[in-house]
């Protein structure tokens, strides 16, 4: 990794715990979020994905204006420390802990 990779990793770390902060007292059941990148296709390749704890409260979720509402703090949060994309939904990502434990089972 270079160190201009390692800079922008640092950066999004700190706006993503930002973002899971936040988000954890205002979403029931999230859990955390992550994020995977290839700093060669940057910012093009960020998959930002956000965790639930279960399929229901995910599904809840994704069902109300919720998500939506995730997805513009994210793009605050990236767009603070200057990333900016295009179309944020493209970007992230929902899961749960319960999918998850399916897979590794």
């Amino acid at each position: 990794m270079r160190k201009s990779d390692k800079k922008i990793e640092n950066k999004l770390r700190v706006a993503l715990t930002d973002v899971c902060e936040i988000a954890l007292k205002q979403f029931i059941g999230f859990e955390w979020v992550t994020h995977l990148v290839n700093y060669n296709n940057f910012p093009s390749s960020l998959k930002i994905i956000c965790v639930f704890d279960t399929n229901d409260n995910l599904f809840h979720f994704v069902k109300s204006n919720n998500r939506q509402e995730l997805e513009i703090l994210i793009q605050q949060k990236l767009f603070e420390i200057d990333i900016s994309l295009k179309n944020i939904t493209q970007h992230v990502s929902f899961d749960s802990e319960e999918n998850s434990k399916k897979s590794t089972h």
